[in-house]
């Protein structure tokens, strides 16, 4: 299982995350395209870091959204979401190339994320901006109960899907991370931990009303924007291997 973090989110004056110190611990870094967060030195800066560490490189576009940090969904057509989604993958993608480096992956953040977790419609305009790309692109979204549906709905696009589970946040009974609003969806360096351990041995989590959730996960995320697990990120590589 790698180890994937949402890197790049400064913006201008604006810090958020401790990019330098994550990167030598991870596999994967989910680069912010500047929709929801980053801009285009911080996009350079962080893409010139994961060279220097020989991190894979994903594309992490999100909404339109730098006031919100791109956490509050929008009422996109598929057309919208489809070129959104393209002018963000190709400006990271432009970028990495400068550098010598080849964008391997896509991830959507926040709100996009989740409602490409929840909506059919978004799901497929996302899948659909990706098999319309010049390249082949991989689509990261989150390991549930459904990913062999969510599997076979990429394959018929022409699309790999990587799935990810999640180091730092609690999960609902179905498989989707708890919301942000309610106490307890973001956890503590021990409970981080315990979760990480329990799915790096078993394959599975607790949800917040303690039932066992089994989970197939090709990768694990720690959220950049979340100091406490940033600064675990050593912890949490030498227990995954």
């Amino acid at each position: 299982m790698k180890l994937n973090c949402d890197l790049g989110e400064s913006f201008g004056s604006w810090s958020m995350g401790l990019d330098e110190q994550v990167m030598p611990h991870i596999d994967q870094a989910n680069i912010a395209c500047g929709f929801h967060a980053g801009d285009p030195l911080v996009m350079q800066k962080t893409l010139e870091l994961a060279k220097a560490h020989n991190v894979i490189v994903g594309a992490h576009p999100g909404y339109p959204d730098l006031g919100g940090f791109g956490r509050r969904s929008m009422n996109c057509s598929t057309d919208e979401i489809i070129a959104l989604v393209t002018y963000q993958v190709a400006a990271i993608d432009g970028v990495a190339k400068s550098l010598g480096l080849d964008l391997d992956y896509v991830k959507p953040h926040g709100a996009l994320y989740n409602d490409m977790m929840v909506q059919e419609n978004v799901r497929e305009a996302i899948l659909m901006a990706l098999s319309n790309y010049h390249k082949p692109l991989k689509l990261m979204l989150q390991a549930t109960p459904q990913i062999d549906q969510h599997r076979t709905e990429a394959k018929a696009f022409g699309i790999d899907v990587l799935s990810e589970a999640f180091a730092d946040r609690c999960y609902a009974d179905d498989g989707k991370l708890l919301a942000r609003s309610k106490v307890g969806a973001v956890h503590n360096k021990e409970k981080m931990l315990a979760q990480v351990k329990q799915l790096k041995e078993h394959g599975c989590v607790t949800t917040v009303s303690g039932h066992v959730l089994a989970l197939n996960a090709d990768s694990l995320c720690v959220h950049g924007d979340n100091i406490e697990g940033v600064l675990a990120i050593e912890a949490i590589r030498d227990l995954i291997g």
